[in-house]
C-alpha cells in the first residue's frame, strides 16, 4: 500500500509529467537511428566504412552526453531555475538542422565519406545532453530522495515501451510516402533510390519528434522550480518527524 501511495505522488509531479512525455517522444530519434547502417550500405560504404561512421556518432553522443552535464551543472549554478531547460532546448534544437544537414543536405555518395563522419560526430555531441543535463538532475530535485529510484524506472519503463515504435514506423514512411521497396533494393551493392527514401523517412522520424521536444520543454519553465520547492519542503517535513 505505501508502494502505491508513492508512485501515485511520484506520477502527481507535474515536472515528472512533462520529461516523461518530452521522452516518450525524445526517444523516436535514438530508436531511428537503427537504421543509420542500412542506410550508408545503401549509398554504396562498405562494412568497415559503415561502422567507422557509427562510431564517430556513438564518440560524439559519450562526449556530448558528459559536457551537456558539465555546462549544465555550471549554469544552473546562476540560473537554478532555467539553465536545465535551456541546456535541453539547445540540445532539441540543435537536432533539427542536423538532420536535415546529415539527410538531405550532403550528397548520398561515398565520395563524401568525411563529410558525413565529421557531421555525424558534431551531432552526437549536441543531440546528447538531455539526459545528463536536465531529465536526470531535474528528477532528483523534484522527489523525496527515497523516490528517486522509483522516478527513474517509471521513466525508462514509459520511454522505452514507447520509443519502440519508432524503427517500425521509419519503416513505414520510408516505404508508404517515399516508395522504399525492400525487392528491389540490394545492401551488397547500394541502392539510390532505397537511399533517398530511406533518409526522407529518417528525416521525419528525427526532425519532428526533435521540434515537439522543444516545445514540450517549455512549460518546465513554470513548474520546475515549484515542484523542487514542494519536495525540499517534503523533504524537510520529513526529517522533523524522524
Amino acid at each position: 500500500m505505501e508502494s502505491w501511495i508513492a508512485a501515485r505522488s511520484v506520477m502527481k509531479v507535474r515536472t515528472f509529467q512533462i520529461i516523461v512525455l518530452q521522452g516518450i517522444v525524445g526517444s523516436l530519434p535514438w530508436a531511428a537511428v537503427v537504421f543509420f547502417t542500412m542506410w550508408f550500405e545503401l549509398i554504396g560504404f562498405n562494412n568497415s566504412s559503415s561502422a567507422a561512421l557509427n562510431s564517430f556518432f556513438g564518440i560524439g553522443g559519450a562526449i556530448g552526453s558528459f559536457l551537456g552535464g558539465v555546462i549544465a551543472d555550471r549554469l544552473s549554478m546562476y540560473y537554478p531555475d532555467s539553465a536545465r531547460i535551456m541546456c535541453a532546448q539547445f540540445s532539441t534544437f540543435m537536432g533539427i538542422p542536423f538532420s536535415w544537414i546529415l539527410l538531405t543536405v550532403i550528397p548520398q555518395s561515398v565520395d563524401y565519406w568525411s563529410a558525413y563522419a565529421i557531421t555525424l560526430f558534431l551531432t552526437g555531441i549536441t543531440i546528447s545532453w538531455c539526459a545528463s543535463c536536465a531529465n536526470n538532475p531535474m528528477f532528483a530535485e523534484v522527489v523525496a530522495p527515497k523516490h528517486r529510484t522509483m522516478i527513474y524506472a517509471f521513466d525508462r519503463a514509459l520511454e522505452g515501451s514507447f520509443g519502440s515504435l519508432a524503427a517500425p514506423a521509419v519503416g513505414i514512411v520510408s516505404e508508404k510516402i517515399y516508395g522504399y521497396n525492400t525487392k528491389t533494393v540490394d545492401l551488397a551493392n547500394g541502392s539510390v533510390d532505397g537511399a533517398y527514401a530511406l533518409s526522407r523517412g529518417l528525416l521525419i522520424m528525427m526532425a519532428v519528434p526533435f521540434a515537439l521536444c522543444l516545445i514540450f520543454y517549455t512549460p518546465l519553465y513554470y513548474v520546475f522550480k515549484r515542484d523542487r520547492e514542494n519536495a525540499i519542503l517534503a523533504s524537510i517535513e520529513e526529517q522533523e518527524h524522524i
